[in-house]
């Protein structure tokens, strides 16, 4: 299974775009998007650098925040399914 943090565009370029996520950059491929991309729009990205969504920033921050909140969490997630 795969977790898509939503990555906020800094710049758009020809067919790309450099995204940042928990202080992280990165290239993307937007060739998967059918729709324009801006800088300040929110992506979300495959593990092989491609965006596939466009999604509301509304959405995105409050993704980010609960993704922060459980990684500074004590409680260790690897454990979660040893649990059952």
């Amino acid at each position: 299974m795969c977790l898509a943090a939503p990555s906020r565009v800094i710049e758009v370029r020809d067919g790309t775009a450099l995204a940042e996520c928990f202080g992280q950059t990165r290239e993307v491929s937007l060739l998967l998007l059918n729709e324009e991309v801006a800088v300040g729009d929110y992506l979300l990205i495959q593990a092989g650098g491609f965006a596939f969504e466009r999604i509301e920033a509304e959405r995105a921050e409050e993704s980010l925040l609960l993704m922060k909140e459980l990684m500074t969490q004590d409680d260790d997630a690897r454990r979660w399914g040893d649990a059952a």
